[in-house]
């Protein structure tokens, strides 16, 4: 069995670098130029071209999405992880099994964007690869086989609160497509993007400390 001397580190950077890119590429290949007979008037062509802004929508949305899981994995695996063993390269399948599987879930919310059902699906992958992150991160920092470095509790704490925004938020929009369909895409949207922001831990946090009434010398 392969040990954490015998796996080479960089060979699991370019699987995930490879996987990512194959991913995000297929995405943008279910955006079709709308087929239209002969030589189609001008306000044909746009109203065929309006019909596919779910399917661009939703290729926006799976696009962002997935870089923030990119980065996620480049941090815990790259940065935090000094060294990999065997367990690790299985969690990276399951991860790398869940990512694969964004195109399906992506092109079914362009399609069905009205649909209730395609919004939870989108979800509940969301979630599943949240806990896989979730799961990769707690064993690199915990296990006594990986090597890791020093890092503050702050860094933790921003680490850990933006891996837990995708899969709150999708918990969140789960719940409320119960009531809204177009509310709860609004919200995937809204919290996918301010998850690419490099402050949103620190709001994150900053909301929380006041809600919990935590003073500055309790940080």
């Amino acid at each position: 069995m392969a040990t954490s001397n015998t796996i080479k580190q960089s060979r699991l950077d370019e699987l995930s670098d490879g996987i990512f890119a194959i991913v995000m590429t297929l995405l943008v290949l279910e955006i079709r130029v709308p087929q239209l007979s002969g030589i189609p008037e001008n306000v044909d062509l746009i109203v065929a071209l309006f019909e596919v802004i779910p399917n661009f929508l939703s290729y926006l949305l799976s696009f962002a999405l997935l870089f923030t899981y990119w980065r996620a994995h480049h941090y815990i695996v790259s940065v935090y992880a000094k060294n990999i063993d065997s367990k690790l390269t299985n969690i990276n399948a399951l991860f790398f099994l869940l990512i694969g599987l964004v195109p399906f879930s992506s092109q079914l919310l362009g399609q069905y964007s009205e649909t209730q059902a395609a919004v939870v699906i989108f979800g509940v992958h969301m979630i599943l690869i949240s806990l896989c992150v979730l799961w990769m991160r707690s064993y690199v920092i915990h296990s006594p086989e990986i090597k890791n470095p020093r890092v503050t509790k702050k860094e933790l704490r921003n680490g850990t609160l933006r891996t837990l925004l995708p899969l709150f938020s999708a918990l969140v929009a789960i719940l409320v497509s119960f009531y809204s369909v177009k509310i709860s895409l609004a919200f995937y949207t809204f919290a996918i993007i301010f998850n690419l922001s490099h402050t949103s831990t620190q709001i994150v946090q900053e909301v929380i400390d006041r809600t919990l009434g935590v003073s500055d010398e309790e940080k």
